[in-house]
């Protein structure tokens, strides 16, 4: 049989309670020795999720780093179990980004056994579509050797507003730019097409989730609204015609709520305008489309309550948010846990199980394209220890670290930094920087100084929403005091970690500026003591002022007045 006869066939056999299990994507944890964890008050267990609500797409989470090898164990101890489970549908995996040098629970995690690389807007700062394909070649054969077969990445939405907390998740501002290196990114995990050999690439967040209100960030009621005050939305779609050409198995549209659009006011996975009019139907997508994650059911996240995100239909009972989905287009609901209620539905004759046939058969067509019922239903941990990890790709991120690295001021010629010279350090590992020079605890007795410091932003709240970098994009005065009392001392190097587009003025002029993405001390100091050529460039402007940014549209790039450095902006060393 061909895989659509295997799909029909399969079809054929399942329990209604089965085909409503497929449609659920949701967390589940793993222990850091590889063994199943039991659930707590966020994650439900492992027996709870397979076994009594029969889901099996589950987004790994990892609470503290797992080795590769562990997860791959882990892997195929949910796949013998899945085998005894009703028709022994095997389980698909998926995960958040997990090869960058920062940890951010809520959206990805650090690289651990992996290689590890720059964040995506680092990769974007790169400008070059062939480390992009590097990249994503290597992403895939290190989950492939752990088992995860869909990649909850990559973002193509485009940095437009400065302000927003997911600016590192992307690739840059410049759609032509982002679309070059998106495209290049899916085929490095799928190939020419969707088969054993590859990841599946779940493109997020259509149609473009930048242009949020005033920068907030739609995780929360506070940011549920998306605006174009330009009139760009057709340019936020770009990146995503290029995914599709590319050939992205699966789409995740975003929570925003558009406003003053043609398009209902309700999160996208809600609108039938939006995802069965333009997704499917003007583009012809016909993959999988899976929610962002918990659209229908309060929780509580991290200690902190955390409401469904039903931008626009909070008045809809859970039962109906999820008919509403359902009708707008969607397959799967993620980070849910309620096939019951698609079962309810059914039986009320509010939705037909002809309906459920056509989401579940684009969702096993998948399990049956990447061999999970053939060949790749279980790893080998032992392969895994020799792939995932391995010298040449811990060799590759590290260099891409480098690559990524922008110097924007060199305040005369202060940078390339002489080796073993003697420099004070803050925000570096004294021991990483005694490889290049002499350290120091005093700047007063330093040749140079080298100082990392985040970008700037307002704490708004504990928990989860603690790992949402917001509001402001410039330092306190408090915060800018020791930069400026070090700078006035020595010569000066600030590197700023541009998670978001930090407001430099202040420095400008008193230290030479870098930038960076998500690299280690070493690439750093590599570039810095000239071991390394700087050749990364700006994937978005930095504005001079506060005032720059609020004046400025949500949609629209680069738009601030009179940046201090420009889009693209980088020298060379």
């Amino acid at each position: 049989m061909n895989t659509d006869q295997r799909v029909t066939d399969l079809m054929s056999r399942l329990t209604f309670a089965e085909k409503a299990g497929l449609m659920f994507h949701t967390m589940i944890a793993v222990n850091p020795d590889g063994t199943l964890h039991d659930g707590d008050a966020m994650i439900p267990s492992w027996e709870f999720l397979l076994k009594d609500k029969l889901i099996n797409h589950v987004n790994l989470l990892t609470f503290a780093p797992v080795p590769p090898r562990k997860l791959a164990e882990w892997h195929n101890r949910i796949q013998e179990i899945a085998a005894g489970i009703g028709h022994g549908i095997p389980v698909t995996v998926s995960t958040d980004p997990r090869h960058g040098v920062i940890d951010n629970p809520a959206a990805s995690a650090s690289a651990g056994g992996f290689s590890a690389w720059p964040e995506p807007i680092g990769l974007g700062a790169t400008k070059d579509p062939s480390l992009v394909r590097e990249f994503a070649d290597t992403v895939r054969q290190e989950y492939l050797a752990t088992g995860i077969r869909v990649a909850l990445h990559p973002m193509a939405d485009l940095a437009t507003e400065p302000r927003w907390a997911r600016t590192s998740g992307t690739l840059g501002s410049d759609a032509s730019v982002v679309s070059a290196l998106l495209t290049e990114y899916i085929l490095g995990l799928q190939g020419t097409e969707l088969g054993p050999d590859s990841v599946a690439a779940m493109v997020k967040h259509f149609p473009g989730a930048g242009p949020q209100m005033n920068g907030e960030d739609a995780h929360f009621a506070y940011g549920r609204e998306q605006v174009y005050p330009g009139g760009y939305w057709d340019y936020h779609l770009k990146p995503f015609e290029a995914a599709f050409a590319a050939g992205a198995a699966q789409v995740m549209p975003y929570y925003g709520m558009p406003v003053g659009t043609m398009y209902e006011e309700v999160g996208f996975s809600f609108s039938q305008g939006v995802v069965e009019g333009l997704l499917r139907g003007r583009y012809g997508f016909d993959g999988v489309v899976c929610t962002d994650w918990g659209l229908v059911t309060d929780a509580e996240i991290m200690g902190s309550p955390m409401p469904a995100r039903a931008w626009g239909v909070e008045h809809l009972d859970r039962h109906s948010r999820v008919l509403k989905i359902l009708n707008a287009g969607a397959d799967q609901l993620g980070g849910e846990y309620c096939p019951e209620l698609i079962i309810d539905l059914v039986e009320q004759g509010r939705l037909t199980e002809e309906r459920i046939d056509v989401s579940v058969r684009r969702i096993l067509l998948d399990k049956f394209r990447l061999g999970l019922f053939d060949e790749r239903r279980y790893v080998d941990p032992a392969e895994t220890s020799k792939i995932a990890g391995k010298p040449v790709f811990l060799a590759a991120g590290l260099e891409a670290q480098r690559r990524s690295i922008v110097v924007l001021d060199n305040h005369g010629t202060v940078l390339p930094l002489a080796e073993g010279a003697t420099i004070y350090v803050d925000g570096v590992d004294p021991s990483v920087a005694a490889r290049y020079a002499k350290v120091v605890d005093d700047p007063a007795q330093a040749d140079a100084a080298i100082i990392r410091r985040a970008a700037p932003f307002d704490q708004r709240g504990g928990g989860f929403e603690a790992f949402f970098h917001a509001g402001r994009l410039e330092w306190t005065a408090d915060e800018l005091a020791p930069l400026l009392e070090v700078s006035g001392t020595v010569p000066t190097v600030v590197d700023v970690w541009l998670d978001r587009p930090a407001v430099l003025t202040p420095l400008s002029g008193k230290a030479a500026l870098v930038g960076s993405f998500g690299s280690s001390d070493e690439a750093l100091l590599d570039v810095l003591f000239g071991r390394a050529p700087a050749t990364g460039t700006l994937p978005f402007e930095l504005p001079s002022s506060m005032a720059a940014v609020e004046a400025s549209r949500e949609d629209v790039p680069n738009d601030t007045a009179g940046p201090l450095f420009p889009n693209n902006h980088g020298l060379s060393l």
